[in-house]
Formats: structure tokens, C-alpha cells, sequence
């Protein structure tokens, strides 16, 4: 393993708001995380989190039992990868505010996703949230909190009286709810450090930050999945974030679900070309800033929307990511790895397919949707367009 990579700690993002792996193929895959050079875990439960109480009614249906989390994370230390586990308590909030109980604290009332900051009764349910997970995850390091895409802030009644008043904003708003979590965090779990997406942060000007206490508090996770990052830029945000009083940062990559809401194969090139990039982010910014980097999976853009890549099917993709973060780089050497790795006679970075199935845990899964999305669906194709009508 090398100690002399850029990022110290390189977490992989488990997305379970859709498509949830069974325990048992967990099993199977965090060896093979910790081999590509994975050394943690981000793990987005959801709504398969085994809420207790009056949150019960947050758990889907096939919810993981504390059994199951206790074995997930048992597993977890096995393999030598830290868990760090991630909650939404602000954006993202469908799968509570869909719910008839929890509906009165929308911000708008038509939509679910975000939550009223003004209620008293949205810090103690989101506070309540965080103490069952933690409670799970006794030890962890870092908590996420999400606070990402908080869509339709400010546009509530209680907001908008609120927005009316001199010297508030949209931007005193966000970070008043982020304190506001962050501290119970803090209050009611010393040991842990509150971890945010950084998106509704970016804009906010820098004396805001300075003086909302914030950067006292969490530390943000700089997001970009493009193939196009702007290394430059990304190191200028750092820079302001560090003078705002943030001590540490992290970045987030994507290796699967950023391409597309109902993509089925990950563009592996995409992928590592964003990661290449992410590299030269670390080279160039300030020493030891960065705390390490989570490669993102997602699974659905939201609650509501359809599946994107499925988790075996991007492991080729997060193989090639790793390796790529772990050795500086994608070389001829690092191609090598990553096929005897996943058991592969030939990786093609450009096409979406590689020559063989492979032997990893979940290649017969892989080949089954490469076959589905490249063969079955250009023949539907092909006979639809021979047999069209022309009205």
C-alpha cells in the first residue's frame, strides 16, 4: 500500500437509496475495496437505516436490521475500512417528508425534498436521526450531514417573512440550519466531526463564512464529477475556504452514477479522467488540506428517480479510479493491476464493455447489463426502425 499517495484516506461512497447490496455480497466486495487501495467507507443508508421509535416509519421495507449494520460494519474492520456514515438533514429529504407524519415540515409544501429550517421541530427530528445512527456507529470519526442541493430554500411562508426582515439571506438562512445541526452533532457526540457537501457553500462570500461560525464546526467536502474540472478553480475554492477558517478539506470523485439519471454502463474514461484531475487539485493546493477523497457511487439522483449504474457493474470503473489515486496515475503498469485484479484479460478504458466477464464478485451481473445495454438494446433498436409506419 502507498503511503506517499496523495489522498490519505480514499472512501468508497455506498449509495443505498436504491438497489441495496445483500450483506453477503458486502462480503465479497470490501476485500477486494481494501486490495484496489480503498481504507474507508462512506455509507449513505437512507431509508435502510433500522430507525426505532417514532422514525420507524422511515425504514423501507427490506431495511437493514442492527444486526445486519453490526455486521456491515464488522466487516467492515475486518477489511480495514473506516465507516464513516452519511445522513441527510436538510436537501435530499424525501424519504422523510414524504411521509404524512413528518409533511407539515416541508419548506414547500408541494415538495419533499427540503426541510423547514424555522420549525423547531425539524432540528429535533434530524437530531434525532443523527443520534440513532451514531448510536450504530459508536466511534465514527466523521458523521456526514448531507446539507447538499437544499432546493427551494428560502421559498416557504415562514421564509419568505423571514427573507423580509433587514440583514437576513438566503446565504444566513442555509448556514443558520447548518450550525444548528452541526452543534447538536458536536453537543451530543464530542468525538465525531460533522462532514458537509460543499454546494451550498461555494457562493456564499467570504466574510459570510468567516464570521457564521461554521467553519468551526464541519468540514466540507468539495464535489465535482466532471471530466472538465477546472483544477485552478478548484484550488482558488480551497484557498478561500481555508481563509474562512475551515482547517480540513475534503474532495469527492465519482466512479458510477454521475453521468446520467438512468445510465447503465459507467464511461470509464469519464471517470478517470476526473479522478486524473483530482490528483492535480492535490498537487497543487496547499500540503496536507486535504483529508482524503470519497469516489461517489450513486445510485439515484433522488428517491423518486429511476436506477442508474448498478454497484457490480461500476467496479471495473472504481477499480481503474483507485488504482489511478493510489499510484498517481493510469499507466501501463496500473492497467496490468487492474486487470489481474478483477480477473480480466483485456480493460478498454474507451468502450464501455472489456474483452471476458471477469472473476470479480458481481461480474456475472455485469455482463448480463453490458449484454442487455450494448447488444439487446441496438437489435430493439435496429427492428423498430425497419419496421416503422410512415403515417
Amino acid at each position: 500500500m502507498s503511503e506517499s499517495a496523495p489522498f490519505k484516506m480514499r472512501l468508497v461512497h455506498l449509495d443505498l437509496k436504491g438497489a441495496p447490496p445483500k450483506v453477503s455480497y458486502l462480503s465479497e466486495i470490501f476485500p477486494l475495496f481494501r486490495a484496489l487501495g480503498a481504507n474507508g467507507l462512506l455509507i449513505e443508508y437512507e431509508d435502510m437505516f433500522p430507525y426505532e421509535g417514532h422514525l420507524r416509519l422511515l425504514r423501507a421495507k427490506h431495511a437493514y436490521s442492527p444486526s445486519e449494520v453490526a455486521e456491515i460494519l464488522h466487516l467492515a474492520k475486518l477489511n480495514e475500512l473506516e465507516v464513516i456514515p452519511l445522513v441527510q438533514t436538510f436537501g435530499h429529504m424525501e424519504f422523510v417528508l414524504k411521509h404524512a407524519e413528518f409533511a407539515h415540515l416541508r419548506e414547500v409544501v408541494h415538495f419533499p425534498n427540503t426541510l423547514n429550517p424555522h420549525e423547531a421541530e425539524s432540528l429535533a427530528l434530524v437530531g434525532a436521526m443523527t443520534d440513532q445512527i451514531l448510536e450504530l456507529h459508536k466511534g465514527a470519526r466523521w458523521l456526514h450531514i448531507g446539507c447538499d442541493e437544499v432546493y427551494y430554500l428560502g421559498e416557504g411562508e415562514a421564509s419568505r417573512q423571514w427573507l423580509q426582515q433587514r440583514q437576513n439571506s438566503h446565504a444566513k438562512l442555509c448556514l443558520s440550519h447548518v450550525r444548528a445541526v452541526a452543534s447538536h452533532v458536536l453537543a451530543q457526540h464530542p468525538g465525531t466531526t460533522p462532514l458537509v457537501w460543499d454546494d451550498m457553500l461555494r457562493d456564499i462570500p467570504q466574510d459570510q463564512l468567516t464570521v457564521s461560525g461554521v467553519p468551526q464546526l464541519v468540514e466540507p467536502v468539495l464535489w465535482d464529477y466532471g471530466a472538465d474540472l477546472d483544477v485552478h478553480s478548484k484550488v482558488l475554492l480551497m484557498e478561500k475556504y481555508r481563509e474562512c477558517g475551515f482547517l480540513r478539506l475534503w474532495a469527492a470523485s465519482a466512479f458510477k452514477g454521475a453521468t446520467g439519471a438512468n445510465q447503465t454502463l459507467p464511461p470509464v474514461e469519464h471517470h478517470l479522467r476526473n479522478h486524473t484531475q483530482w490528483l492535480q487539485v492535490a498537487g497543487s493546493g496547499p500540503a496536507d488540506v486535504l483529508q482524503g477523497i470519497i469516489l461517489t457511487g450513486w445510485q439515484r439522483y433522488d428517491h423518486y428517480s429511476v436506477l442508474c449504474e448498478l454497484l457490480p457493474v461500476g467496479i471495473p470503473s472504481l477499480a481503474v479510479c483507485l488504482q489511478s489515486l493510489l499510484h498517481g496515475g493510469f499507466t501501463e503498469d496500473v492497467k496490468l493491476r487492474v486487470e489481474n485484479f478483477l480477473g480480466v484479460s483485456s480493460l478498454e478504458i474507451m468502450d464501455a464493455v472489456s474483452e471476458g466477464a471477469g472473476s470479480f464478485p458481481g461480474s456475472d451481473i455485469h455482463a448480463l447489463v453490458t449484454q442487455v445495454s450494448l447488444h439487446l438494446r441496438s437489435s430493439v433498436d435496429t427492428l423498430l426502425e425497419r419496421n416503422r409506419v410512415l403515417l
